[in-house]
């Protein structure tokens, strides 16, 4: 359970690092078909949809602290919360370049042996 806790916590840190880069195939390995984002705003975006804002450059991400990481797998070893916060250095949807105390409630399953996001709720700490 502990391997699985780490994979989840890595996850989160590999999403950050992938989402600074600009690396969409790599993020696309890390999320589901079906993954939904729900912006701190209430603007709900699909896996393609946030995607596509990352590459057009309407997502910009610097750099990212991470405060802390928390993974809680389920006892099946099937599905796991994490909950990341960090501070994240961004400018999104046109505003201005700025520090964000981010927190990310994420749900994340194990599929065909392997941890993906499918769901990831945005807000600040």
């Amino acid at each position: 359970m502990n391997s699985d806790k780490e994979a989840c916590a890595e996850l989160y840190r590999s999403l950050c690092e992938a989402s600074i880069r600009k690396d969409a195939a790599e993020i696309s390995r890390m999320l589901a078909d079906d993954y939904l984002l729900v912006h701190m705003t209430g603007l709900k975006q699909s896996k393609q949809d946030y995607l596509e804002a990352l590459e057009a450059g309407v997502l910009n991400y610097y750099s990212a602290e991470h405060d802390s990481i928390e993974a809680t797998v389920a006892p099946d070893g099937t599905s796991a919360r994490i909950l990341g916060r960090s501070r994240v250095n961004a400018a999104v949807f046109g505003g201005g370049r700025h520090t964000w105390r981010l927190q990310q409630d994420l749900k994340a399953e194990k599929r065909g042996g392997r941890w993906v996001l499918v769901e990831a709720r945005a807000s600040m700490y």
